[in-house]
């Protein structure tokens, strides 16, 4: 399916995003501490909008095949 390359690629790519993403974000966290005020909150309701959408498509093709 992939190269070996391609997925050396990948995992390089994404470990690099995830660190300059963090690094981003606790740069802006120090300096712009009220923007980031109760942001757990917001995370916590995306993850409740997804497993919710995921239970509703899962049960409706449980009931409905």
């Amino acid at each position: 399916m992939f190269s070996k390359g391609q997925l050396i690629f990948a995992l390089l790519f994404f470990i690099t995003f995830v660190i300059g993403i963090s690094w981003a974000y606790l740069k802006d966290k120090k300096t712009n501490t009220f923007l980031f005020k109760g942001s757990y909150k917001i995370l916590v309701f995306a993850l409740f909008v997804f497993f919710a959408l995921f239970g509703v498509v899962k049960m409706k093709n449980h009931f409905f095949p």
